[in-house]
C-alpha cells in the first residue's frame, strides 16, 4: 500500500501504511543518474558492471532530506557533487561492489555521505606489488626497501607493517668483547590515508651506532619506530646500552659489571626487547642484542649472547615463515649466533657480521683480543597491504 509522502496536515495513515514506512523504495538504476526530487527518503541502486555516477544536483533537496544509495553493479559507482554542490565524506565517495551509505542534505548545496559500515579499504600504488591471500582473504601487498612515496588513489583504510632500521654491533678491544646490536622496532596496525603519503626506511647503525627510524608519514597519519640501539663497547660508549622508544636494546659489553640500559618498548603495537648483559670479566662473552619477539642472551664464559628472536611477519604477508628484526649476537672467542637467522652472529676473536638489509636486525658484537669493529645493522622495510 501507497504511503502518502510527504505527510500533510490532518492526513489519516492506516496500518498498513504505518508499517510501510519502514519499507523504503527501490530505485534501480542500470547507468549513470543525477538524483530527483523523488529520491528522497528512498533506495537509489546502481546496477552498472562498469564505471558509474550517481551526481548530487543543487537547489533539488532541503535540508534534512536524505537518500540511500547503494552500488549492486560490478562497476564502481562515484557519488559526484553536481555544479555548486559540496559533498563532505569521511573516508570515499567511489564505491565498490556492495558499497553504499546515506546522502544527507545540510541545505540545497551542501550535503555530507555517510558510508555505511564506517570507512572500507584505500588503494593505492608503489614500491613492490604482489597479489596475495591470508587467512582466505585476498590482498594487494606493497613492499617498500627504500624511502619512497605511497600514491593514494582512492582514500580508506590500510594495513601496515613498518620495520626500523636494526644497530651495528659494538667494537671489541683487548680483552672487551662489543655487545649485539639491537634489533629496529617493529609496528602492526590499521590506519587511514587520503592523501599520497611518504615512506621512510629507516637505516642499519654503522659500528657501535643505533639504527634509525622507518616511518609513514601523511596528512592523514604519522607512524615512526625508532630503530635499534648500539651494543655496548670500548667501540662506542663503553657502558651505555641505548634503548629508543621501539627499538630493542644493545647487549652489553664485557668485562664491564655488564649493566644493560636497553629495556622493551613502552609504546603500544611496538615491539622492543632488551638486550643481554656482558660476563663481567676479562676476555669474556658480550651479550646479545634484542629482538622484536624477545630479550637477548646474556654472555657465557668466553661466548658471547645470542641475539633475542625476530618477529615472523608471514601472518602479515603470507607464505611460509619470514623473520625481520632479530638481534645480534655477542661477541667473545665464541661468537653469539644471531637472533632467528636474521640477526647478524657475533665476531669469533674477530669483527662482528653485518646484518642483511631490510631485515630490520642488530649487527653482531666483535670478539676481543684486538681493535676488531662490530658489524653493520640491516636497514628496515615497510609493508602495506589493502583488502581486495
Amino acid at each position: 500500500m501507497a504511503v502518502p509522502y510527504p505527510f500533510v496536515s490532518g492526513a489519516v495513515l492506516q496500518a498498513q501504511q504505518l508499517n510501510a514506512i519502514t519499507e523504503l523504495t527501490i530505485n534501480d538504476k542500470t547507468d549513470d543518474h543525477t538524483l530527483v526530487a523523488g529520491d528522497a527518503g528512498e533506495y537509489v541502486i546502481m546496477n552498472k558492471a562498469t564505471s558509474s555516477t550517481i551526481t548530487v544536483p543543487n537547489n533539488v533537496f532541503t535540508a534534512s532530506q536524505i537518500v540511500k544509495i547503494v552500488n549492486k553493479g560490478a562497476g564502481t559507482c562515484t557519488v559526484t557533487a553536481g555544479a555548486g554542490v559540496t559533498v563532505n565524506v569521511n573516508g570515499s565517495l567511489a564505491l565498490s561492489q556492495h558499497g553504499g551509505g546515506t546522502l544527507l542534505a545540510l541545505s540545497a548545496s551542501t550535503f555530507t555521505f555517510f558510508p555505511f559500515g564506517g570507512i572500507g579499504y584505500g588503494t593505492a600504488t608503489g614500491g613492490s606489488s604482489s597479489s596475495i591471500t591470508v587467512g582466505g582473504q585476498n590482498y594487494t601487498l606493497l613492499t617498500f626497501t627504500s624511502s619512497s612515496t605511497l600514491t593514494v588513489t582512492k582514500a580508506g583504510l590500510f594495513d601496515v607493517l613498518v620495520c626500523s632500521g636494526g644497530a651495528g654491533g659494538a667494537a671489541g678491544i683487548s680483552n672487551v668483547s662489543g655487545g649485539g646490536g639491537g634489533a629496529g622496532g617493529i609496528l602492526q596496525a590499521t590506519v587511514y590515508l587520503d592523501a599520497n603519503t611518504t615512506i621512510q626506511i629507516g637505516g642499519g647503525g654503522a659500528d657501535s651506532t643505533s639504527g634509525s627510524s622507518s616511518a609513514i608519514d601523511s596528512t592523514a597519519r604519522s607512524l615512526s619506530v625508532a630503530g635499534g640501539g648500539r651494543g655496548g663497547g670500548r667501540g662506542g660508549s663503553f657502558d651505555a646500552f641505548e634503548s629508543a622508544l621501539g627499538g630493542s636494546g644493545g647487549g652489553g659489553a664485557s668485562i664491564d659489571s655488564g649493566r644493560n640500559l636497553g629495556s622493551a618498548s613502552m609504546a603500544p603495537s611496538i615491539s622492543g626487547s632488551a638486550g643481554g648483559d656482558g660476563v663481567a670479566a676479562a676476555s669474556s662473552g658480550g651479550g646479545g642484542g634484542g629482538g622484536a619477539a624477545a630479550v637477548g642472551s646474556a654472555g657465557v664464559s668466553t661466548t658471547g649472547g645470542a641475539g633475542g628472536a625476530g618477529f615472523d611477519v608471514s601472518a602479515f604477508i603470507g607464505g611460509a615463515s619470514l623473520f625481520k628484526c632479530g638481534g645480534g649476537g655477542g661477541g667473545g672467542a665464541t661468537g653469539g649466533a644471531g637472533g632467528s637467522s636474521v640477526g647478524a652472529a657475533g665476531g669469533s676473536n674477530a669483527a662482528g657480521n653485518a646484518a642483511a638489509a631490510n631485515t630490520g636486525s642488530g649487527g653482531g658484537g666483535a670478539g676481543f683480543g684486538a681493535t676488531r669493529v662490530g658489524g653493520a645493522g640491516g636497514s628496515g622495510i615497510v609493508f602495506i597491504r589493502m583488502e581486495v
